[in-house]
């Protein structure tokens, strides 16, 4: 269990730290490229969730935070012996604690990674490190439940 609390810890610090170098480097608004017409930083405040929505609504988030803590926690003790789940559940956990932090802190997220090869398709999503926890710790937690379907539910 300690290698997961500092997986987390270790994720929530660099979650931090490329928001308070976007902040400080970046102005609000502006953008710089890494890859060209692949990827770049635009600095922007997200006070919704995923494309906005419920944007402005901090209790909303507030509240689904701390549900999807108590979540996490109680399928974590069916989690033993089932390290790909229960990495999953430390990115979420990890990812989640990265934004609630921002949303506690000033009522946004700030979001920074642009995909710019997804413009032509008219996908103009910018999120951030704790985002990307989220997904892939969603993304393992159903990889693990669709391919070892035995021990998920066992």
């Amino acid at each position: 269990m300690l290698i997961y609390l500092i997986i987390a810890a270790a994720l929530v610090l660099i979650d931090f730290l490329i928001k308070a170098w976007v902040t400080a480097h970046i102005p609000l608004g502006e953008s710089q490229q890494l890859i060209p017409g692949v990827i770049d930083l635009t600095h922007i405040r997200n006070t919704g969730a995923a494309f906005s929505m419920f944007e402005g609504k901090q209790w909303f988030f507030y509240i689904t935070t701390l549900l999807a803590f108590g979540v996490v926690a109680m399928l974590w003790r069916d989690s033993l012996h089932k390290p790909i789940y229960r990495l999953g559940l430390t990115l979420i956990t990890a990812g989640a604690i990265g934004n609630f932090i921002d949303r506690l802190r000033f009522q946004y997220v700030t979001d920074m990674f642009h995909l710019e090869f997804l413009d032509q398709w008219r996908f103009n999503a910018i999120f951030n490190f704790a985002d990307m926890c989220i997904t892939f710790g969603v993304i393992l937690v159903l990889i693990f439940i669709l391919f070892d379907h035995d021990k998920a539910v066992a």
